[in-house]
């Protein structure tokens, strides 16, 4: 395997790896606040600004993954 296939299996590799686990935590956080809003309802817009801020963050990490596929790739 020459380089070039290596860098582009590796790129591959954290754009994968790198969207999985965000997108699974934004699949529990919305679980979780869907949940929460239905057995406290008068909280829903607290509880919603914080489900919002969670998926914020969480698809930060995603963005990041992007990011560093890029570099593999144009490096």
């Amino acid at each position: 395997m020459d380089a070039e296939a290596i860098k582009l299996l590796a790129t591959a590799i954290a754009i994968a790896l790198g969207a999985i686990a965000p997108a699974i935590a934004i699949g529990m956080i919305g679980a979780k606040g869907v949940e929460a809003i239905g057995r406290n309802p008068e909280a829903s817009s607290k509880i919603q600004t914080s489900m919002v801020l969670a998926i914020v963050f969480a698809e930060a990490i995603a963005i990041y993954a992007l990011v560093i596929a890029l570099i593999l790739k144009f490096v």
